[in-house]
């Protein structure tokens, strides 16, 4: 797979309440990783994710992330493809960079790149 899913962030407005229920649920290991972000551990071949508590009238959502190694690049694309960009690149200090997209189905779906 050229650009595998690496990342999934599960977001609403209760995140203690996320955290709680997933970690009971499935047994994830959830890291705190900075104000209203949590991380869950990788383990046996699935990849990490995130939780976040939404803010002010952010609707909660689950997401995937995909790697790219051009966010810019693939963001034209995602417009030629009849998506539109949400989320320009954003630096995530220390970690990389990240992009979100609507595809034409209405679904947000994240990039990120080292």
């Amino acid at each position: 797979m050229a650009h595998p899913v690496v990342h999934f962030e599960i977001a609403g407005p209760d995140g203690e309440r996320l955290i709680g229920f997933y970690r009971d649920l499935f047994g994830w290991d959830i890291q705190g990783a900075g104000p209203d972000y949590w991380l869950v551990t990788a383990s046996e071949g699935g990849v990490g994710g995130g939780i976040m508590q939404t803010r002010d009238e952010m609707p909660a959502y689950v997401t995937v992330y995909a790697s790219t190694d051009d966010l810019d690049g693939t963001l034209e694309r995602v417009g030629e493809l009849g998506g539109e960009t949400v989320v320009p690149p954003t630096e995530i200090p220390g970690t990389g960079f990240f992009a979100m997209f609507r595809d034409p189905g209405g679904n947000i779906i994240g990039l990120f790149r080292e």
